[in-house]
């Protein structure tokens, strides 16, 4: 497993927040870079 901070910044920000748009306002991204490093997240598990 190789994950990174950032991915799991997203993560715990979709979880908190419950939606991914709601996820990125939190984290200054947009709703693309959230589900990019979701992905991410999801390849390296």
């Amino acid at each position: 497993m190789d994950w990174d901070l950032p991915q799991l910044r997203a993560f715990a920000a979709v979880v908190d927040h419950g939606t991914l748009d709601a996820a990125a306002s939190a984290l200054h991204l947009t709703p693309s870079a959230v589900s990019q490093r979701l992905k991410a997240l999801e390849k390296s598990a």
